[in-house]
């Protein structure tokens, strides 16, 4: 586990798109799983900004970690929430956005992205390999779209999952935990001090953190960062983790 922490969300932004453009620049195929949410947003409009002639994005594949059961344009798609921010201002190939299918009937749909993952990405053990899995942090500690309430959902059998929101309602498609452990590099975006208190039970194992499906990210063979603000990161434990 590596730590990266920065004096604002926008810092992180800045941080995180450099590391990401270095990333990409390093190989010749990259496959990659977003998150949606506030700090990503922050990062596409940077990589938009800064390296939309910088990276060349004909060899970089975006899929999603999770999707809301909405449509595509609806304003809740993290979809949407790509293109306007990031796709539409690069010259990514349409044939390398693979997107979760928010439309559909999500049980049908979460076979469906499975069966793309098999089919697009190398298998570890059968299971799909991500490059890269960018994930956020919610406030109770969920990630992707496993919530602490749906934490069996973490190792389900099938790469994808259909996740209840605790409060909406709302059925949300998602990798599992196999799928994002078994990735070479997963990395969290999290800003915040509403998100002090889970990261520091997660990351210093104290309190509830086993309650936490964030806190069950530890890829296999892969690296794990965390990059984060000073305000997330305000109760660690000072000192090496």
């Amino acid at each position: 586990m590596k730590l990266k922490i920065y004096s604002d969300k926008h810092e992180v932004a800045r941080e995180f798109s450099k590391y990401l453009a270095d990333f990409i620049l390093e190989r010749k195929e990259v496959h990659i799983a977003l998150s949606g949410g506030s700090t990503p947003k922050i990062v596409f409009d940077e990589l938009a900004l800064s390296y939309a002639d910088k990276i060349d994005w004909r060899k970089v594949h975006f899929y999603w970690g999770d999707e809301r059961c909405v449509p595509p344009m609806d304003d809740q798609s993290n979809y949407k929430m790509t293109v306007e921010h990031l796709f539409s201002k690069i010259g990514i190939p349409e044939n390398n956005i693979h997107r979760i299918l928010g439309e559909k009937e999500p049980f049908g749909e979460a076979v469906r992205y499975a069966d793309l993952l098999e089919v697009n990405l190398d298998r570890v053990e059968h299971i799909p390999q991500f490059d890269l899995v960018i994930l956020g942090m919610g406030d109770d500690g969920h990630t992707a779209s496993i919530f602490p309430h749906e934490i069996h959902l973490w190792d389900a059998h099938d790469h994808c999952v259909v996740a209840t929101h605790p409060e909406s309602g709302q059925k949300r498609v998602s990798i599992n935990g196999k799928v994002i452990n078994n990735a070479k590099t997963v990395a969290f975006l999290v800003t915040g001090e509403s998100k002090a208190e889970k990261v520091s039970e997660i990351i210093d194992k104290k309190g509830n953190f086993t309650d936490y499906p964030a806190s069950l990210v530890a890829p296999r063979l892969g690296e794990l960062l965390w990059f984060m603000d000073k305000a997330a990161a305000v109760g660690l434990t000072p000192g090496p983790v």
